[in-house]
């Protein structure tokens, strides 16, 4: 175990340096000035095309894919990585959480509006993301190919453990309930639903997404509105630590930048390459109208969820802060140590409805639940769009069948392994697909800023925007020109 813990902490140092944090942030905003701040000048096209598209055979509905690509992106990252942000960061990470979403929504459009491009029709429904991208971009197979394992390791074998722990932990906190039992249920529910396929996911995806974070976020409203006079004071302690200019986090910036930018991507997927699969799999007209859906759901993801966690824990003051370092000193404690990440929340929420008995640990136990299994449910369809990738016939088959078992393996595993060694394991998972994903599309950025100027003129002409790789010399986006002929 030891060996374990000391590989995985050396990758993670690797995996999660300088290079990538502050390389992360300069592509976003390269993409964010290629794109001419699409992420602002559109935003009203962001919010209006989720519920312009229609589901087909083939594939599903703009909104059913934003709420797959949301029951990737809402998820423990909300909870216990904006918890563990300010745990390590201090309140500053919430202020670089909210830029790198900022400028992480360009970095959406153009990955999503990528997979659209170069999507397939393969066994009756549309397929796509970054290996199919990759390869039809370059012309290179064995690049897809490498992130395509990337990717599978990631979602099936490294990442579900993250979400399957928190869920045990907040379950175990709130209802004492231990782990395996949990775990057991956890796998028994999502077996049920990722041996329906992608039309399932979809149908269970657009009606747990919506409600599970509109619950959250009511609450989360209510307890900002208990506190309103603390408004000021919280946003004024968030940007003080921001820029090392408060009196105890003043020398956190380095931290709060690094946990600030990690949690972020960590939760909003920007550039993780997770988000182009569900967008691949839009009924839609043009590329870029799903590229800029899927920039809206990264503001919805952290500028709102995340904001609202990190809202009523500081409001309630319900959090500790190190001195930037899993080993570091405890600088500031409002809590018990042993109070875990989900906890602060679990503890803000009590704090604000003293009256209700608990109430917050059972409630945010709930979320932590629906929003970890929908998370699982996406980690499922991403994982098994590589495996299709990667196979074809029996081959196929065997591969996505042998792959379930694997994903509910690894998250039954995460329900009753350490929490530190699952985020861990997350991290190495979410570093290796960040480095090859955003690495390639600064090769491959062209088509999908030519499909955003495209979709522009033909607005400004009065169109409802068709898209033709041909007129726009764009090679190998072999579905657009078969449905163009």
């Amino acid at each position: 175990m030891n060996f374990i813990n000391e590989f995985v902490g050396w990758a993670n140092n690797i995996l999660w340096g300088p290079v990538m944090i502050y390389g992360i942030l300069i592509v976003g905003l390269l993409f964010s000035i290629l794109t001419k701040f699409a992420q602002v000048r559109l935003i009203g096209d962001m919010f209006k095309l989720m519920f312009t598209g229609q589901k087909s055979d083939a594939g599903v509905s703009s909104f059913q894919a934003l709420s797959i690509a949301l029951s990737g992106r809402v998820g423990t990252g909300n909870i216990i990585g904006t918890a563990s942000a300010i745990a390590f960061g201090g309140p500053g990470a919430v202020f670089w959480m909210w830029v790198t979403a900022f400028i992480g929504a360009s970095t959406a459009y153009m990955e999503s509006t990528l997979a659209q491009i170069y999507k397939e029709k393969k066994d009756g429904q549309y397929r796509g993301g970054p290996a199919f991208y990759i390869e039809k971009s370059t012309g290179i197979k064995a690049l897809g190919i490498v992130f395509a394992i990337a990717m599978i390791m990631s979602v099936a074998v490294l990442m579900p453990g993250v979400q399957a722990n928190a869920i045990s932990g907040a379950v175990q906190n709130a209802f004492g309930i231990d782990p395996w039992i949990t775990g057991l249920v956890t796998i028994l529910l999502l077996g049920i639903i990722i041996f329906g396929g992608i039309k399932r996911i979809a149908n269970v995806a657009q009606i747990l997404v919506p409600f599970m974070a509109l619950a959250y976020l009511i609450v989360a409203f209510i307890i900002i509105i208990m506190n309103i006079s603390e408004v000021p004071a919280v946003l004024g302690l968030i940007f003080r630590s921001a820029f090392a200019s408060d009196a105890v986090f003043g020398g956190m910036i380095g931290s709060a930048i690094f946990w600030g930018v990690k949690r972020a991507i960590y939760s909003n997927e920007a550039g993780q390459g997770t988000g182009p699969h569900p967008a691949a799999a839009a009924e839609v007209s043009h590329p870029a109208k799903q590229g800029l859906v899927q920039a809206a759901s990264v503001y919805i993801d952290t500028l709102l969820v995340c904001s609202a966690t990190a809202l009523m824990i500081l409001f309630m003051g319900t959090y500790n802060v190190h001195d930037g370092s899993q080993d570091g000193a405890l600088i500031e404690a409002k809590m018990d140590e042993t109070i875990t990440y989900s906890g602060f929340t679990q503890a803000a929420v009590n704090e604000a409805f003293p009256a209700l008995n608990n109430f917050g640990s059972g409630f945010v136990a709930i979320s932590l639940f629906l929003f970890a299994f929908t998370t699982l449910m996406a980690y499922y369809y991403i994982a098994e769009t590589n495996v299709s990738y990667m196979f074809k016939g029996s081959a196929e088959k065997i591969g996505i069948f042998a792959m379930k078992i694997i994903l509910l393996a690894s998250a039954f595993y995460g329900t009753v392994k350490t929490s530190d060694l699952a985020w861990a394991f997350g991290d190495v998972g979410l570093g290796l697909t960040v480095w090859i994903n955003v690495i390639m599309m600064l090769f491959i950025m062209k088509p999908a800023l030519l499909a955003l100027k495209d979709y522009e003129q033909q607005k400004k002409e009065g169109k409802d925007p068709e898209f033709d790789p041909k007129k726009l010399g764009i090679k190998n986006a072999d579905f657009w020109e078969a449905r163009n002929k």
